[in-house]
């Protein structure tokens, strides 16, 4: 085990089910390859409450929070590719660079590096090996990772909005790009207006879809929909859902739909609502134990790409930057994804509006 660092403030989930508890933890002194990042800020992502409900199974006790930004504070005596002072977006998918899917441009199914930022402690409370959660252990406010898990970007760049490239625009503005390649003119519906869904509509919106359908059962969800993009609304709360799509796409269903809920039921409606020929994308992240089905005549005849998407099929090194330079220059509004901002004693009442469809995005910030 590494000696002991420094002490940070930190929400700690010791269990399935349990509240987090702000403790004091002491991170382990970096070794050659990694870097102390100070937290400047951390989004509530649907990911961490996953953790906290046993959808992910995971080890205990951990430190959640995947979407963040900050500062690097030290560095190990190997780092070369950040220096004290550098801001940086955290990454929960840091590629090796060597294995076979890094090799074969799908770094986003790195063998290595979710398992190595994973797969080890790296600071103790009361004693007590702590393992990242999902890789960052953003709920801190300090945190230690590999050196592949930042990216530095511009110290003018916004740190608060730029920590929501760590996951919610990564995710669904790649899920446009570099999973769907939407094309021009298309008509794109989204099933889920958190923040991913509501990134998924500016990525849209940016591809030059002409339609962008936004899907939700909450009424606040799709104004705020609206005002990203979203050329039409269904309120799945009093309307099918299939049909209402179909309605606004002359009965055929939309040219590309992506279902960001991570749930049976909203993937067979967004892979009914999909035209002939579509493409339908997963992008929520659901449980090993929601079986989805579809019978064998419509996949055949009706000839869809149902496809799945992980991380937005994000190149962290390659895109990370490409989008904080997106939210600087106005073609992405990262503020409006954020619905409330807060301190770290907020988590667990974020979790909670989370679970409740509240909002797009608590943002965790650190004075």
């Amino acid at each position: 085990m590494s000696s002991a660092g420094r002490s940070a403030r930190a929400a700690v989930l010791e269990a399935v089910g349990l509240p987090l508890q702000m403790r004091e933890i002491v991170l382990f002194e970096p070794e050659p390859n990694q870097v102390v990042v100070r937290i400047v800020a951390s989004g509530v992502c649907h990911s961490d409450l996953s953790v906290v409900r046993g959808t992910f199974p995971f080890m205990f006790p951990t430190v959640l929070g995947h979407e963040g930004s900050g500062v690097v504070e030290s560095v190990g005596s190997a780092v070369t590719r950040v220096a004290p002072g550098d801001h940086v977006v955290l990454t929960w998918m840091p590629p090796c660079r060597e294995c076979f899917y890094c090799l074969h441009g799908q770094s986003v199914l790195c063998e290595v590096g979710l398992a190595e930022a994973i797969g080890s402690s790296y600071a103790t409370v009361d004693g007590v090996p702590l393992v990242r959660g999902l890789g960052v252990a953003g709920f801190a406010t300090h945190t230690l990772v590999p050196e592949r898990s930042v990216i530095k970007i511009p110290v003018q760049a916004d740190l608060e909005l730029a920590a929501l490239v760590g996951c919610a625009l990564s995710t669904g503005v790649g899920a446009v790009f570099r999973t769907a390649r939407v094309a021009p003119g298309s008509s794109v519906a989204v099933v889920g207006c958190g923040g991913v869904g509501l990134s998924v509509m500016q990525g849209a919106k940016i591809a030059g879809a002409s339609k962008i359908i936004a899907v939700d059962r909450l009424a606040a969800k799709l104004d705020l929909a609206r005002s990203l993009g979203a050329t039409d609304v269904v309120d799945s709360s009093s309307v099918s859902p299939v049909e209402g799509v179909r309605e606004v796409t002359a009965g055929r269903g939309a040219d590309y739909t992506f279902e960001v809920v991570g749930v049976s039921e909203t993937i067979q409606q967004a892979f009914a609502m999909t035209r002939r020929g579509g493409t339908c994308v997963l992008v929520g992240a659901g449980s090993a134990t929601d079986e989805v089905r579809f019978n064998a005549m419509e996949m055949f005849l009706d000839m869809k790409t149902l496809t799945g998407c992980v991380y937005g099929s994000t190149d962290p090194d390659r895109d990370i930057p490409a989008l904080v330079e997106m939210i600087e220059s106005g073609a992405i509004d990262a503020e409006m994804l954020i619905t409330k901002r807060i301190g770290l004693d907020d988590l667990n009442d974020a979790l909670e509006s989370m679970e409740a469809g509240m909002g797009a995005r608590s943002l965790v910030v650190y004075s």
